[in-house]
């Protein structure tokens, strides 16, 4: 609608409003499109996303059998309600950003929280939580506040890193802390044959040289094992079975990320010669980006087991 003073200004003027008209018109067009097109379409994973890891709890050991039956020894996780608490976004004073999805799992009392984790989780309009975890991802990687996190996140036959405290052994000698092989057993050595031997380098320096290998306090370390093998995904009770020991006591909570060598390194070095057949591990087709959640788990399979890598059964006998 043109108010009556636009037919006192000059016809220039009245063009260039109407054109600003237009190209204002035009870009909340674009930006609805662009909006919608967002909600429809679902964001991919690539070769150079990095995404979030879970925090789970380690249950215990079994054995499971594959298709093939081979007995492979496992480990059970648990994921405990990990629901996103944060998305951080820190920008350092090169003027790079750090991107990370903070995760918290395993539900508490209010009574037993502080008041200051009490606002932080009320903002998240999630439980208090025992547990609060960041894992760096890219900027296409965030996932939505509040959002529950399901097993499916990994999938069976990739490969993963899992991060957890030693168990501590206490006080322990060299033979066991640095595996000496100790001093002879007999002529002379009398009952001091696990003794760590001479540790000074005579007169010259006088002294023990700093990082010598000793006795001390053994375990009880951040320990990261790498490239274990997803084996089966349960999204009913929300386990993950990997393949291989992982570090920790049972019940202690334990951080999953993708492999860093064995999935996110190979990944873009595949990519980048343009072997894209070859960017994730043989029998997974794709990952659930950017995490998998409990809706998406109602859409697939209660349990899924990753293939045999074994190419021959074990029953059959050879030709």
């Amino acid at each position: 609608m043109l108010r009556p003073w636009t037919f006192s200004q000059n016809p220039r003027q009245i063009l260039r409003q109407c054109r600003q008209l237009h190209n204002t018109a035009a870009r909340l067009a674009q930006a609805t499109n662009s909006d919608a097109s967002s909600t429809i379409a679902t964001p991919k994973w690539t070769a150079d996303s990095i995404r979030t890891g879970l925090v789970a709890k380690k249950r215990g050991m079994t054995v499971m059998w594959d298709n093939n039956g081979v007995r492979v020894p496992v480990t059970v996780l648990q994921l405990e309600n990990c629901q996103v608490t944060a998305n951080i976004v820190y920008k350092r004073p090169n003027q790079t950003e750090y991107h990370a999805v903070q995760l918290g799992a395993s539900d508490r009392p209010s009574r037993t929280t502080t008041h200051q984790m009490k606002g932080h989780f009320r903002k998240a309009n999630v439980p208090p939580k025992y547990i609060v975890r960041e894992f760096p991802v890219t900027p296409d990687a965030h996932v939505p506040i509040g959002t529950t996190l399901s097993a499916i996140h990994f999938v069976p036959g990739q490969y993963v890193d899992v991060i957890a405290n030693s168990i501590g052994k206490g006080f322990q000698g060299t033979m066991k802390r640095w595996n000496f092989k100790g001093l002879r057993a007999s002529h002379g050595v009398s009952v001091s044959h696990r003794s760590a031997g001479a540790t000074g380098a005579h007169q010259d320096p006088g002294r023990v040289w700093p990082g010598k290998k000793m006795a001390g306090r053994l375990g009880g370390e951040r320990i990261t094992v790498q490239n274990l093998t997803v084996m089966r995904v349960d999204s009913q009770l929300d386990l993950i079975f990997l393949k291989g020991a992982v570090p920790g006591v049972d019940d202690a909570q334990v951080l999953i990320r993708d492999a860093k060598k064995k999935l996110v390194s190979v990944a873009k070095a595949h990519q980048a010669q343009g072997e894209y057949e070859q960017v994730l591990p043989k029998g997974v087709d794709d990952l659930p980006f950017p995490a998998g959640t409990k809706e998406m788990a109602k859409n697939l399979p209660a349990t899924i087991e990753a293939p045999s890598k074994r190419v021959t059964s074990p029953f059959v006998p050879r030709e």
